[in-house]
């Protein structure tokens, strides 16, 4: 099982998840060359994709889905909340699921487990990918953490977590005050420090990889977003990933 991000942050978001000769993508906010072209970084090609997970509406997160999916007949699968936002914008694709956001399902050989958080989006899910034996969790575009969230996150063996502002650096940013208001509430997204509480709450006895993602290119570093998960896990920052908006991240294998 591995996994890797094509691009993250408030410009586009992907992520592509593989177990044996099964790989899906998890959201596609870039335009179809973009798509191609950050596959062909990771060795695909779309064809060799089965299908596409989408956690929300936000254009970061589904702008380029339909394309993808028109393009090369993927099925698509996401929830019904997320679908009527779409005012039948997918209607003639080839393939589309509507998913319940507690219930488990499969996609060739990878097990997904949808579940839901608490963001501004119609019926937001995030998810937690698996081989029958290791699992991945990802939760981005959450403004806060439930007891939900973190039982489905903990023992995981690889994370991607959403680190989206340093607190001070949004308030003293030049962000309109409602923005500011949307980012850092309950419906928006979570802070570093907020992201490392969550993390500290886990059982990580089994983490093989942390990945912090969603940086904002104003209200966050590199640095800040590091040692905020660094020390929840009392681990050199070395060990902690970063996806970022135009590299992404490579492949990353989970034993």
């Amino acid at each position: 099982m591995r996994f890797a991000l094509l691009g993250s942050g408030s410009e586009g978001n992907a992520l592509v998840v593989e177990v044996g000769q099964t790989r899906i993508l998890m959201d596609c906010g870039f335009s179809l060359s973009e798509t191609v072209s950050r596959l062909a970084r990771l060795g695909l090609v779309p064809e060799q994709l089965c299908g596409i997970v989408v956690t929300h509406e936000h254009g970061d997160h589904i702008g380029g889905v339909a394309r993808i999916a028109r393009k090369f007949s993927l099925p698509v699968f996401l929830t019904h909340g997320t679908l009527r936002s779409q005012n039948g914008a997918f209607a003639d694709l080839p393939s589309v699921s509507e998913i319940n956001p507690h219930l488990p399902f499969a996609v060739g050989e990878v097990q997904v487990h949808p579940y839901p958080v608490p963001h501004d989006a119609s019926e937001p899910v995030q998810y937690v990918f698996s081989d029958g034996v290791k699992r991945l969790g990802v939760l981005t575009d959450t403004g806060c953490s439930t007891p939900h969230i973190e039982a489905m996150l903990s023992g995981c063996a690889a994370l991607v977590l959403e680190c989206n502002h340093d607190v001070e650096l949004l308030a003293n940013g030049d962000y309109p005050y409602k923005l500011k208001q949307r980012v850092s509430g309950r419906f928006g997204h979570l802070s570093n420090h907020a992201a490392a509480a969550l993390l500290a709450r886990l059982d990580h006895g089994k983490l093989q990889h942390i990945v912090a993602a969603h940086l904002s290119h104003k209200n966050n570093t590199r640095m800040l977003a590091v040692s905020a998960l660094s020390a929840a896990l009392g681990c050199e920052e070395g060990r902690i990933l970063v996806a970022t908006q135009d590299e992404g991240l490579s492949w990353r294998e989970i034993v």
